[in-house]
Parts: C-alpha cells; structure tokens; sequence
C-alpha cells in the first residue's frame, strides 16, 4: 500500500553537469516496501500540482535513493534541494522488476540506467550473477559506473560519440551479449543438457528498448521493459500514462507497469 509522507533529504550530490542524486529518510513503512524498478511521486514546490515521478534508484533501512536529470521546472526545483530540507513523498509505487532469475543481463540507456541499479545490487546480494550493458550520450552524462562494477561480474560502456571508449549504442553490446551465451549455452548443451540463458531487465528510450525486445525475440531470452511515461495521478486514476499493449488493450503505465514483459507492449503503437 503506498505511504504519503513528509521526508528528509539525508544527503543531496551532484553527480555530473546534468545528473543529481537525492538520499531521503522516507521511513520504515515506505522503504520496507520497496522493490525493483518501482518509482515514488514527489511534489516538487508548493505552487505545482502535479508531482514527478522518479524512479528509485536504490534503498537500504529507512532511506531511498533517487537519481534525476533536470527536464523541466518541478525537476529544476527538485535539484535545489539540500540536505534537511523537506520532501511530500507518495510510494512506492508501480509494478517493477521479477529480479529472481540466476542470471541478469541489465540494459540502461541514459536516465534509464539508475534504477537499474537498485536490481544489480538486490539480485548480487541474493547470489545472482549481473552483467550490464550502459549507453550515454557521452562522457559528460555517464553516471554511476562505479556503483555496478561492484555488483556486476561484467560492465560494458558505450556512447553516441565514443567519448566513454566505445562509440555506439547499447543494443550493440547486447547483441554480442547474446550472441556469446548462446554459443556458451550450446557448448553447456552438449555436456549437460542444460544451456544458460539470462533474463534481460532495460531500461531507457523506446526506441533502445525495441530494439532490445527485437534481440530479447530473436536470441529467445526473456526480457522485461521498464516504460517512462508523462504521469498524472501515479496511481491509475487518470488516463495520462495509458499505452498500448500487443493484444490491442490499454494499460495504465504507472499501476500496469512501469515494467513490463517486452512481448506485452505494442512497439508500432
């Protein structure tokens, strides 16, 4: 049951000329009920309705951690904030990540990538074993690179313009990903019967995550999308996030999702 509560911002760091990370004590009824890949609502200043919606990136006791990019005035607002001062908090909130499976391969691209975190983490401490693929626009957006290479046995960067060590996009590096389990996984069939396969989390721009889905379909790999959506209410009561899935069906983004199954969402919609 999501919890409306007034939170202290424990820490505030800047984390790149366009990124911002905000620790909050939220508590022990709202934090005890977090999961991956789900996201709180936060107003951002007294005069603004409308809250925003951020997805979170990691937890731990009784506080969160959220990680943004400034995209417009209630995100500018929130990026002044500093330590002690006091945020209107709704969460959790959304459907997240199924985070169970023995291997992960995790895919962000941009501001997709932080929450992403909070399941390389979760699943590491559980004995899983993670593997990421990051895309950025370049080295100026790169973020919290360090943080997955403590929990990931494997990290691969790229960017649009090389400037990270790599130039490229993301769904590169899946498709070689892939494309070495599934000679490892035919190798393993042939001694034991039993060939490995990941689960694919991704997170970022739709069209990063179509082309994921398409490599998810055709390498035979499950994979599980998070969407991002303008929201209104978060809570399903307004039809602002609503999206069309595969069977022709509308879904609310922020109770139906934001995760989904990547055969579910309507990629032509």
């Amino acid at each position: 049951m999501p919890v409306q509560a007034l939170c202290t911002v424990a820490e505030a760091v800047k984390l790149n000329a366009f990124a911002f990370s905000l620790t909050l004590d939220v508590g022990e009824e709202l934090a005890g009920q977090v999961a991956c890949g789900q996201f709180i609502h936060i107003k951002c200043g007294h005069s603004r309705l409308l809250r925003r919606p951020i997805s979170v990136c990691d937890w731990m006791g009784d506080t969160l951690r959220v990680v943004f990019e400034v995209r417009g005035e209630g995100t500018e607002w929130l990026s002044r904030r500093k330590a002690g001062d006091k945020l209107d908090v709704l969460g959790p909130l959304g459907r997240g990540f199924d985070v169970s499976g023995k291997k992960l391969l995790v895919v962000g691209g941009g501001i997709g990538v932080p929450p992403l975190l909070g399941c390389a983490k979760y699943a590491a401490s559980r004995g899983g074993e993670v593997h990421a693929c990051l895309g950025f626009r370049d080295e100026g957006h790169m973020m919290l690179t360090g943080d997955f290479a403590e929990y990931c046995r494997g990290l691969h960067v790229i960017s649009d313009d090389g400037s990270t060590g790599r130039k490229g996009f993301v769904t590169e590096l899946v498709e070689e990903f892939l494309a070495a389990e599934a000679c490892a996984g035919d190798a393993c069939t042939a001694c034991c019967g039993a060939p490995a396969r990941p689960v694919i989390l991704a997170c970022g721009p739709r069209p990063m995550l179509k082309g994921v889905a398409a490599l998810a379909e055709r390498y035979g790999v499950p994979c599980q999308v998070s969407l991002e959506e303008r929201m209104g209410c978060g809570v399903g009561a307004c039809l602002v996030c609503a999206c069309k899935t595969a069977d022709g069906r509308m879904k609310h983004v922020c109770k139906d999702g934001p995760v989904f199954d990547s055969r579910e969402v309507d990629w032509n919609d």
